[in-house]
């Protein structure tokens, strides 16, 4: 499937494990969409005033630009096909990334891993692209960390198998958005793969008033909930015949049902509101607490 998509699939790289193998993760999204792969690092100097407590400021600075280009290489070896470019910007990373993001068809960043329970962390530098990014970001793990990593390869043409997972989305059947529903379809069908969409909901609170479970309302409530997943799904399942798709309207907490269904995914696509706080952009409690706690690469769709 070819991508509507304007401009070239863009990583920033910092030298780390995780931003390599988001620079690897991103090269398959490329050759998926037919695009070219763009591969920044951004050099924030040091203020004039402070650079005598810095020493070996020109060798940072010449390190940090030789990142894309040795990245750059290595990804030509393995995907020829792909048009891939290296550069070195200068300027504080967090605006200079979020500015390339509403350039690109996605932003590809990497995220630490958490050793222990397996999720992965975003710094200070992914939060701020992410508050202040009006398109998609994916964040990817290091290899050795991400759940599934070799069935992701196979997933995406570079190993020897099939698909081996579906793309899980997350939305609300109650205020769906359409640019969101349209990125998990064109996720997976990009991929040859099915799609499980996940709405969750809650039971009423019945221990808030010290009254008895009623069975048949709860009944009642999942069969709308799921009436209403089915619905807010129509207009994109006739569009994307092809996508075999899974509802999974689920009672819980967003980002625990989330995390636990996107295992052995491909991806998992979830939504931030474009609201502002005063101070400036936030990422929405879902969001955060999903990239803290995924297993798979995860890709944020902003939206109204």
């Amino acid at each position: 499937m070819t991508s509507t998509s304007t401009g070239a699939v863009t990583v920033g790289l910092d030298g780390s494990p995780e931003s390599l193998a988001a620079a690897e993760w991103a090269a398959r999204e490329a050759a998926l969409r037919e695009l070219p792969l763009k591969l920044v690092s951004v050099w924030e100097p040091v203020p004039l005033a402070a650079r005598a407590a810095f020493l070996g400021e020109e060798s940072r600075q010449h390190w940090s630009g030789r990142v894309p280009v040795e990245a750059a290489a290595g990804i030509r070896e393995h995907h020829p096909e792909l048009d891939v470019t290296a550069d070195q910007l200068t300027g504080e990373p967090g605006e200079v990334l979020a500015r390339l993001a509403e350039e690109s068809a996605l932003l590809v960043l990497g995220s630490r891993g958490l050793s222990g329970f397996g999720g992965f962390l975003v710094g200070s530098v992914g939060q701020a692209v992410l508050a202040g990014a009006k398109s998609p970001v994916v964040f990817v793990r290091a290899p050795e960390d991400a759940e599934g990593e070799a069935a992701g390869e196979k997933a995406a043409g570079t190993g020897d198998g099939g698909p081996a997972g579906p793309v899980v989305l997350g939305i609300d059947a109650h205020e769906p958005d359409d640019a969101l529903i349209r990125y998990g379809f064109e996720a997976a069908a990009r991929r040859g793969a099915a799609l499980r969409v996940v709405h969750v909901w809650s039971l009423p609170p019945y221990f808030a008033y010290g009254l008895p479970p009623d069975p048949e309302l709860d009944v009642e409530l999942g069969k709308q909930e799921a009436a209403a997943l089915t619905e807010a799904l129509a207009d994109r399942r006739a569009e994307f015949p092809s996508v075999t798709v899974e509802e999974a309207p689920t009672v819980g907490k967003t980002a625990d049902v989330l995390v636990e269904a996107a295992r052995g995914a491909q991806l998992l696509v979830v939504g931030r509101r474009l609201r502002r706080a005063p101070f400036g952009g936030r990422i929405g409690s879902v969001a955060h607490a999903v990239l803290h706690h995924a297993a798979v690469p995860v890709a944020v769709v902003p939206h109204a």
